[in-house]
């Protein structure tokens, strides 16, 4: 199978049977957004769309949060992964859109990886959910889905599976396309136990046609 069939069969299955496809964070707009994707790594959007309405509700803006200390902030995001250093983050955060941006959140990518606690893959989501614009953001899940099914050939990094994702997938189907690989990982190509059987993309998959080719054999 070539790599173009590959993804042809990937996208297809995925445009056919997961039409809508979005992010699980619960905001309600782009600061809020921005707030739970810090918020998230490393850590789940379960745990996190637990603890951001009470963090919300205090803190709504980012001049309410610039005016928050960390120890502050700790007290609401206490249970999610690594708090004070998430805590620190948020405040920094806020105070630099401020400063820099009237409050309001950047719609590019230099802008936004200049904000503390915002990588390339924050960006990336907040680039393709609130700007709608063509952007691949590579997390945990995308980067062992892409490499596990064969989109990327044993990607080095999570740079080059969003370069390689951005040659491959058609720019208007990035964003969607994201949360199609990060809720397949998700919910059945799990890290552990991938559950094949369950999976409607295994007939593209490398994974599954080296695990089988001994078995059919």
């Amino acid at each position: 199978m070539t790599t173009k069939e590959r993804y042809a069969g990937v996208i297809d299955w995925f445009q056919a049977n997961r039409p809508i496809a979005e992010t699980e964070l619960h905001y309600r707009n782009p600061f809020e957004l921005l707030v739970a994707v810090i918020l998230s790594a490393q850590c789940t959007d379960k745990r996190i769309n637990m603890v951001t309405p009470a963090l919300f509700e205090a803190y709504p803006t980012a001049e309410a949060m610039s005016k928050a200390t960390a120890e502050e902030i700790f007290h609401y995001i206490k249970s999610v992964t690594f708090p004070n250093n998430k805590a620190k983050s948020l405040v920094g955060m806020a105070n630099a859109l401020v400063d820099l941006h009237g409050g309001a959140v950047p719609s590019d990518m230099e802008s936004l990886v200049k904000l503390p606690g915002v990588g390339r893959k924050t960006a990336n989501v907040i680039l393709s959910v609130i700007f709608e614009k063509a952007a691949m953001a590579v997390d945990t899940h995308v980067f062992r889905v892409s490499n596990r099914i064969g989109l990327t050939k044993d990607s080095p990094g999570p740079l080059v599976t969003e370069k390689t994702l951005v040659k491959h997938i058609p720019e208007h189907l990035l964003g969607k396309a994201h949360h199609w690989l990060i809720l397949h990982g998700r919910y059945v190509c799990t890290a552990r136990a991938p559950k094949c059987m369950e999976c409607g993309i295994r007939t593209y998959c490398k994974y599954y046609e080296q695990a089988t080719k001994g078995k059919k054999a």
